[in-house]
Formats: C-alpha cells, sequence, structure tokens
C-alpha cells in the first residue's frame, strides 16, 4: 500500500510523532489515521514508561492567577531536553497543572511527599470516626484504609481527576502527554498562594 506524504503530515500533526514513525503506524494500520493514531498513543505510553528512569533536569516554571487575583499557582514542570521544554504542548501542560492546582489545592504531588504527621492525624480522626460507629476490629480496619485512600486521592496532585477532563487523573494527562513527546515529564514541585491563607 502506498501512503501519501499528506497522510504522513496529518497523522504528524495530530501527534507530534516522528515522519518515519508515522509512516510505519500508517502502514500497519493500512492507511487508517485514527487506528494509527491510538496505534502511536499505545507505543508513546510504552515508550514513555521505559523513559520513567532517565533524569528530567530541564523544564519550565508555569504559572497561574485566578481572575479574582486572590489565588495564584507556580508550577515545576521537567523534562529531559530543553527541546520538549519550548514545545507548546509542554508549556501548555504546565499551564493547565497550575489552572488545576488553583483550583483543587492538592497537598502534595505524590503520596509520599505528604508529611507524615498530616497522615497520622488523618489516620486517628478516621479511627475515631470509625470507634465511634461501633464497628467491629476487623471491618474498621478496612473502613480506615479506604477512608485513607479516599484522602490520597483527593490530596495528591498526580491522583486527583483533572478538573476539566474528571475521566482523567492529572497524572493520566502527564502520561499522554509524556508518550506524544517521547520523554519523561514529572511534576517536580508546586506553591499555591491564596490570599488570606
Amino acid at each position: 500500500m502506498s501512503i501519501s506524504a499528506k497522510d504522513v503530515k496529518a497523522l504528524r500533526d495530530r501527534t507530534g510523532a516522528g515522519m518515519m514513525d508515522c509512516k510505519k503506524a500508517l502502514i500497519e494500520t493500512d492507511g487508517d489515521i485514527d487506528s494509527a493514531v491510538n496505534l502511536l498513543r499505545a507505543k508513546g505510553a510504552a515508550r514513555a514508561a521505559k523513559r520513567a528512569e532517565k533524569s528530567a533536569n530541564e523544564g519550565t516554571i508555569g504559572s497561574y492567577i485566578h481572575f479574582d487575583n486572590r489565588t495564584a499557582v507556580i508550577v515545576e514542570l521537567n523534562c529531559e531536553t530543553d527541546f520538549v521544554a519550548r514545545t507548546d504542548d509542554f508549556l501548555g501542560l504546565a499551564k493547565e497543572i497550575a489552572l488545576h492546582i488553583a483550583s483543587q489545592a492538592p497537598l502534595a504531588v505524590r503520596q509520599e511527599d505528604i508529611p507524615e504527621d498530616i497522615v497520622a492525624y488523618e489516620r486517628k480522626v478516621y479511627e475515631e470516626q470509625v470507634k465511634e460507629q461501633g464497628k467491629p476490629a476487623n471491618i474498621a480496619t478496612k473502613i480506615v484504609e479506604g477512608k485513607l485512600n479516599k484522602f490520597f486521592k483527593e490530596s495528591v496532585l498526580l491522583a486527583q481527576p483533572f478538573v476539566k477532563d474528571p475521566k482523567q487523573t492529572v497524572g493520566d494527562l502527564i502520561v499522554a502527554i509524556s508518550a506524544k513527546t517521547g520523554e519523561k515529564i514529572e511534576v517536580a514541585r508546586f506553591m499555591r498562594f491564596k490570599v488570606g491563607e
């Protein structure tokens, strides 16, 4: 089957993948652009997972100031190369994450980043709640763990449902852009400021 340069360019524009990768994907999918997009995304996600051990020392600072001028966020988003750090996808991701942080107020990037004293406090509160309900010990432990998991999902940036598309988490959004760019992308840190807090 003959693949036209126009189709290769159309696929490249949609995915950001290299020309040869686009051509190979189109050949594998018999010229079906939608199937080729899915194939490239799958390959990109697998490639991004392999790159997880790479160091991400380049990047950008994303920022967002809410329209009421009372909430502001700065976020450090890292990648492997300065080339990717200058792409529209990467810069857009930094802004989207900053907007999300302003809206959802996560406590930390990852679960292990939440200070132990906060986790211990939350656990104690949940244990007291379960104790008040008079649940048996074996069920109480499961309830406390369930409540802690819910706390982490609500408090950890990467686990939170993305504010603009709750069907995916912020972590899923980062993996999607990582797959598109072919590089490891990670949130290094963030600061959220709110007047009066």
